[in-house]
């Protein structure tokens, strides 16, 4: 318990960051104040890699804050196509091995690799994003993604003139179900009369699910045909491609991992974007870098809920708060989910 409370401390809010692409399967670092080989946080990016506006670019976002704070060395490394486990792994050694500390692998794909690599530098502490990997020297950060989800569906609910609305997965995985399960419960739980159209782009990551704006767009497309006029992505990159449709057909979409009506590279659909279901994926990563640097390394599982503020439902955009309802609807979910009398479903 001491140790969770420590992390969520730390762990409040979503940075907005302007975030330049680099080439596939590239590594970029850059030497903070600090100089010399003073070398702290790394990470590796999961699928759709930095600048994909959303779940990588938040984890971006700690680096960044964590080389401000104690300027250190940092690396990042981008993924690339087609990757296998063994790939990943000789990625993560060679973080360990140029003395990076910690070294964090961004998204659930990174589980086996991190697995055996951490058995082999146990002086390095690892962490991963959304999933739990057993070591003495790991930290798992996973997240209540269900209950941010939840208020999204709460919000769309209350935002739909259709009584349709949308759901894009990216792929189809136990992780996304979870926002799946929790933006349809909070759909139903405000309006059960509301249609809610779900779909995953594709069965695996490696058909491009979380990394193809094209497969984003076409899915919203097709459920914006069938009435939808919200749309809500879990998709990573591809979530990029429902946005734009959203944006073109006028309808809502609601954005995902971080509060992306602030992100630069969509601030020509901003106005489209009504929400965002948060997770302080920065913050987590901020975390684990301060404690290392502190000399009093996380490991075992920390889960960020809504309790916490480890998840939430961004307001930045001002139209938030003229949809009739919702703002009040929202507030009373998040009351309910905290103190227990909701139960969201992961499934």
């Amino acid at each position: 318990m001491r140790r969770t409370s420590r992390l969520t401390r730390v762990a409040v809010g979503v940075a907005s960051l302007a975030l330049a692409a680099t080439a596939c399967g590239g590594t970029s670092g850059e030497s903070g104040d600090g100089g010399g080989d003073d070398k702290g946080l790394a990470i590796a990016y999961d699928v759709g890699g930095k600048g994909d506006q959303s779940f990588n670019d938040a984890a971006y976002a700690g680096l960044e804050k964590a080389k401000k704070e104690f300027g250190y060395k940092t690396a990042d490394i981008e993924p690339t196509d087609g990757e296998t486990d063994a790939d990943k792994e000789q990625r993560l050694t060679s973080l360990a091995k140029q003395g990076y500390n910690p070294v964090i692998g961004v998204g659930f794909a990174y589980g086996p690799a991190m697995k055996a690599v951490a058995a082999k530098y146990p002086d390095t502490t690892f962490g991963i994003v959304d999933s739990v990997v057993e070591g003495k020297n790991v930290a798992s950060l996973v997240f209540a993604e269900n209950e941010a989800s939840y208020l999204a569906g709460v919000a769309a609910a209350k935002a739909t003139k259709t009584k349709t609305v949308g759901f894009v997965g990216g792929v189809n995985v136990p992780l996304i179900h979870k926002f799946q399960a929790g933006y349809e419960q909070g759909v139903k739980d405000t309006d059960p009369k509301i249609k809610v159209i779900s779909q995953y782009l594709t069965q695996t990551a490696e058909e491009g699910g979380f990394s193809s704006p094209d497969k984003g767009k076409a899915a919203a497309e097709g459920q914006i045909e069938k009435k939808a006029d919200v749309v809500y992505a879990a998709a990573g990159l591809s979530g990029q491609g429902v946005i734009e449709a959203a944006a073109k057909a006028k309808i809502w979409a609601i954005g995902v991992d971080s509060d992306q009506y602030k992100q630069e590279a969509l601030a020509a659909y901003k106005d489209s974007i009504l929400t965002s279901a948060l997770k302080d994926i920065e913050g987590a990563v901020f975390a684990l870098a301060k404690s290392v640097e502190d000399g009093k390394p996380l490991s075992g599982t920390h889960t960020f809920d809504l309790k916490s503020d480890g998840v939430g439902l961004s307001d930045s955009n001002p139209k938030f708060a003229e949809v009739p309802g919702a703002k009040e609807a929202v507030e009373k979910a998040k009351a309910g989910i905290v103190d227990g009398s909701i139960k969201v479903a992961t499934e």
